[in-house]
């Protein structure tokens, strides 16, 4: 069984263990948005994708955590269509929202697909959230709430150029005499979407899906100011989620302090396409002067490194390279696999503890052309630890070979070779 999940109740609720990505297998969950609220959990807000053809669904579940190890996903916390569904003026789906704490209500944050933003409410973290109503003087995508230290609270939209307004007491309605366009831009501050507000000793930090490279959205990044509605100043990337899947489009985060570290929320895609995401977390580091050190991608996210003696789950790779991607094996809910490898491409863990060392490695593997494993470490041009090869035309199979020079904490990088075409599945692996 690859992952320990524990349904209670209707199984609306489901406990798992888990690093990157923290969402559970076969729950894909986009544009997370970290809250912690008084019972010093972190909460997980985001869209939830559904398909490979098209953006989001709709309804959001919620994952929550006290530790950043184990995950609770709360399903169906909010819907827009079907059962449960709380938006009596609209059937479209949900885009990326956000949530809010004030005097005793949670105030969740919609985005319904085609534009327009709406407000629900719940006496739950997790919802369900009930009674969706729009916001009237808003009509783009991508909501982000902030409520400063003087209690006023500010609301955040837009797409290509971000919009501010300051909000009233009831937490559902702007004021629109306030409403400030152009607080980031693309031109200026690469500003796609995906806006999201936190302040940190003064200053203001403006987080959004950032178009500066490759002419995609992959990144988290910020621009900063001393004031909420600006003037913002660009600051860069915070990280970056380009080489996790050969179909990587956009990326969509948050930022957020949990007992004392700061991490920052992100998702990255599967299935080779951009529209079948998966929230992670990293650990960030502040400069003395305020700036933001850029985060690489990694497998243990918040947690400790992956331990080489323990079975690792392959769709916990951070980096591929070629064809490869994750997706479900046989369309199974709950195990993942990392498929559809061609020859030359590679794929990393970030990080592996060997320990004192290791001297055999395991893979399960189910194989179609066949071909050849190398194992490595550091580099994905570093020297070979060992490899295995993959016989043709094989059902799900355990492969060994012996390894060596792989102790301490260290990335690993298995490399594929072989002929044309899809050449071997691989399931999990483990060190002895």
């Amino acid at each position: 069984m690859k992952h320990a999940i524990l349904f209670l109740l209707t199984g609306a609720t489901a406990l798992l263990n888990a690093q990157n990505p923290i969402s559970p297998p076969g729950v894909y969950i986009a544009d997370p948005v970290a809250r912690v609220w008084a019972d010093g959990k972190m909460y997980i807000y985001g869209s939830l994708d559904e398909s490979p053809k098209y953006y989001c669904s709709y309804r959001y579940h919620v994952l929550s955590s006290s530790d950043l190890g184990s995950w609770t996903l709360h399903r169906n916390s909010f819907a827009s269509k079907g059962q449960g569904d709380e938006v009596s003026y609209s059937d479209s789906p949900l885009y990326a929202p956000d949530c809010m704490y004030r005097n005793g209500t949670y105030y969740l944050y919609y985005c319904l697909a085609g534009g327009g933003e709406g407000v629900a409410t719940s006496s739950s973290p997790a919802g369900p959230f009930t009674g969706g109503q729009p916001i009237k003087g808003v009509g783009s995508i991508d909501p982000a709430v902030f409520v400063d230290d003087d209690g006023q609270a500010y609301y955040f939209w837009g797409q290509f150029s971000a919009k501010g307004a300051k909000m009233k007491p009831d937490m559902k309605t702007i004021d629109e005499s306030t409403v400030t366009d152009g607080i980031v831009t693309e031109k200026e501050h690469f500003f796609h979407e995906g806006g999201y507000m936190v302040k940190r000793n003064g200053i203001y930090y403006f987080v959004y899906a950032h178009m500066g490279r490759q002419d995609r959205p992959t990144c988290i990044g910020y621009s900063t100011s001393r004031s909420p509605l600006g003037p913002f100043e660009y600051g860069g990337v915070i990280i970056d989620n380009s080489g996790c899947d050969p179909g990587v489009w956009n990326n969509h985060g948050s930022l957020v302090e949990f007992n004392g570290q700061w991490y920052v929320a992100y998702h990255r895609p599967t299935h080779a396409c951009n529209t079948m995401r998966k929230a992670c977390i990293e650990p960030i580091t502040f400069r003395p002067d305020g700036s933001i050190k850029e985060a690489p991608m990694t497998s243990q996210g918040a947690g400790k490194p992956l331990k080489a003696t323990e079975k690792i789950d392959a769709e916990r790779a951070c980096l591929m390279s070629g064809n490869t991607r994750i997706r479900l094996i046989d369309g199974q809910p709950d195990n993942e696999e990392l498929a559809c490898i061609h020859s030359g491409d590679r794929a990393a863990w970030k990080y592996i503890d060997y320990g004192k060392g290791v001297s055999r490695f395991t893979v399960r593997v189910r194989s179609q052309a066949g071909g050849q494993i190398d194992v490595a470490s550091d580099t994905p041009w570093g020297a070979s630890a060992g490899g295995l090869s993959v016989p043709a035309g094989s059902d799900w199979v355990t492969l060994t070979c012996d390894v060596n020079n792989l102790s301490g904490i260290r990335p690993l990088w298995l490399r594929f070779g072989g002929g044309e075409g899809d050449l071997f599945d691989i399931d999990w692996f483990v060190f002895e």
